[in-house]
Formats: C-alpha cells, structure tokens, sequence
C-alpha cells in the first residue's frame, strides 16, 4: 500500500503530487514528504545541473531524471485528453528534446546601478537571472549571452527592460533587440561592427516602429526539406530541429498517399514544404510576411502550394471548401483552433492531423471533434522545451 505522503505524480504546473491529493513544489516520483515539509529524496529525484535552478524560469523540472520527465510530458497529454473525456487509439511514448538543442529564445536585460543583468526571468516574476551557463540554448546562442550583455550594458536605461531575440537560422544566429534605440552614426556603426565580429545573420532593431535590420550581409533564411525560406526576424519556428522532426514524422504518416490537402496556421511552411514534396498543397496563414515568403520559396523550388493570407479565426474554411481536400492539417497558436474546428466537425475530411503547442486547447478541440464523429487515432507527445512544464503535441484524427 502506497504511502499517502509519497509523491505519486507530477501536475500540470510542474508540482508534485502526494497519494492523498497534496500539491509540493520541487519534488519528484517517490519522494516522500516529511511532518516539518521537508523530502525524503526517492529514486527518481536528480540533482539539477545548472546552478541557477530553481530561480531560471527557463526551466521548471530539472530535479526529476529522464525517465520521470519524459513521463510527465506524455502524462501531460493524457491527462488533458482525460480532463475533456476524449477517447485515444494510443497516446504513444513521448519524444524528448536533448539538452543545449533549444535554437530560439528571447531573453531579457535590465540594468541595476551600474550592472546589466541579462537572461531569462524567474518564473511568474519580473526578476532577471543573469546566465553563467544555460543547458537548453543551442551552444551558437549561448556563446552570444556575455557579447551582447557588453553591447547592451551602455544602451539599457534605468528601469526599462530589453529583449533580445535570437535565432538560429541558415546563416547563423538572427538577433532581434527590441526597446532600444540607436542614434547617431557612431552608435550605428558599434552595431556594425558588433554584428560583424560575432558573425550574426543580422542584427535588428525595434524601437516601437517594427523591426529594423541593421545588418544582413546576405536573406536570412530557413530551409524546409531543402526549400530555403526567408525569414523575418523573429518569426515563429519550432523550437528545437529534432523536435521540428518529430513532429513533422509524427503528421507525415497520416498524410502518406494524401495527393491534395490543407496546411491551416501553416507559417513559413514548416510542414507545407517538408511534406509536400510532389504534393499539392493549399496553405493558409494570417501574418502576411509569413505567407509571402512561403510563396516566394514555393515558386522558386517549383512546388505546388497555394498559399493564402487568411485569418482564419475570423475567415475559418467551411465544409464545402474543407471538403476538396483529402486531408487538413493545423498547426494553431496556444489559443487552439475553435473556430476551424466547428467548420471540420461538419466536414468531410477523412484525415485531421493537428500539432499543437497546448494540450489543454488540444483537447478542448478534440471533444467537438470526435463528439462530430473523428476517432483520434494516435497522439505523439513531444518536449522540445526540456525541463520545462511546456508540452507540445501531434495528433491523428480519422472520419
């Protein structure tokens, strides 16, 4: 009989769970917690590698070891298929990014006196942790945390915050400093040379106007089975290439033999071109810089997409369009995809492939479909941000 102080399971928000309903930050499977509220370690509890856990928010979960981890990300997506009393075929074995894989991130700066702090901030706080060392960047964008905190330092006033926004892209890392400002050609050219030195694919500034590039030696792109895409600064991308992976093998199998289908909340393209390979595609995006740079790319590598600017919270495709196609699938913000759902519940199409960055807006949408009559077939979990309570997921449905 298991005791009732002994952690069972991780919640949602990264707390684990005693036997009788208790809620205890920092703690893992097996542990046990004590009278004064102290733990007993169990076999499962790690000891975190980076010094500057728990107060990183970067990270939520490095006291739980692998096997703990990868665990809870696919609980994560049970437990919300179960919170909506949705049926799954198999909620498979979920897939786990490795350690220093993260090729996106935005980090913050602030000035303290006469220091710059510069990282990620604590969780559910303002507060800055100033990186040592980080085990979830990528090595190239991690090598520009203490350049760019000495760029920053003269350029930060008091009590504003700065973001800076990196990228790793085909040419290297794209930088995206927003709430700064440069002025005068001496400042200029500091960012020149900076972004020169430190072989940046570019280097931008938004004041509050958009992003400005102030260095770009050659397009910045991203390239999806080959087809180079251009890329805005900053624009979404998955958040690790092997994650982007599997994510993309997860989808694929549903859509094997598919000739024509659908990619809605298709972005630059990330499965339109790693998919649609000898396939015709409509694809549908509602940031108009996103959608013409897939077009662009689709037409110089002679593929057959479609690309549309659409909104499709406000503009979802309806049956009759939805029915041409022989498969849709959705890549939706964390908001999930309400309103194109209730336009698939009514449809036709044999096959929904859904990735999803939520499993709780996942699962919403799953209940109005399988109740319109979709079996969800499978489910394949994925943590692309490792250590961390952010779960991301693909999903198979079939009429």
């Amino acid at each position: 009989m298991t005791d009732i102080s002994t952690i069972i399971r991780i919640a949602a928000k990264g707390d684990g769970v005693t036997a009788d309903g208790r809620h205890v930050p920092m703690s893992a499977p097996g542990d046990r917690l004590r009278v004064d509220g102290g733990l007993d370690f169990g076999p499962h509890h790690a000891d975190p590698i980076c010094a500057h856990y728990p107060l990183c928010g970067g990270c939520q979960l490095q006291h739980l070891d692998d096997e703990s981890y990868v665990a809870y990300v696919r609980d994560r997506v049970a437990g919300a298929l179960v919170g909506q009393d949705v049926a799954v075929g198999d909620v498979l074995p979920a897939y786990v990014s490795p350690a220093k894989s993260r090729r996106r991130a935005a980090l913050r700066a602030v000035r303290f006196g006469r220091k710059v702090l510069f990282g990620f901030s604590s969780e559910n706080s303002h507060r800055i942790v100033d990186l040592s060392m980080c085990e979830v960047l990528h090595p190239a964008l991690f090598a520009l945390i203490a350049p760019l905190r000495g760029l920053l330092t003269p350029m930060v006033g008091d009590k504003r915050a700065v973001q800076a926004k990196m990228t790793l892209t085909d040419q290297g890392v794209d930088v995206l400093l927003e709430g700064v400002k440069a002025e005068g050609l001496e400042e200029s050219e500091r960012l020149t040379d900076f972004a020169a030195r430190h072989g940046l694919a570019r280097l931008s500034l938004d004041d509050g106007y958009g992003p400005q590039p102030r260095y770009e030696p050659e397009p910045v792109t991203i390239s999806f089975d080959g087809v180079a895409v251009a890329s805005p600064p900053y624009a979404f991308l998955q958040a690790t290439q092997d994650g982007e992976k599997a994510l993309v093998g997860a989808v694929g199998r549903a859509l094997d033999g598919v000739n024509i289908w659908a990619d809605l909340f298709c972005g630059m393209g990330t499965f339109a071109l790693s998919l649609g390979r000898s396939k015709r595609v409509y694809a549908a995006e509602a940031a108009q810089d996103l959608i013409l740079s897939l077009k662009s790319a689709a037409g110089r590598a002679g593929r057959q997409v479609a690309a549309d600017h659409r909104d499709l919270f406000r503009r979802p495709l309806i049956p009759a369009e939805l029915n041409r196609f022989g498969a849709i699938l959705l890549d939706p913000p964390r908001a999930g995809a309400r309103e194109q759902v209730v336009q698939l519940a009514q449809s036709d199409v044999p096959v929904i492939a859904y990735v999803s960055c939520n499993p709780g807006s996942f699962a919403r949408d799953a209940k109005t479909l399988t109740e319109a009559g979709y079996r969800l077939e499978t489910v394949q979990p994925v943590g692309q941000f490792r250590w961390s309570t952010h779960v991301e997921l693909a999903g198979v449905f079939r009429k």
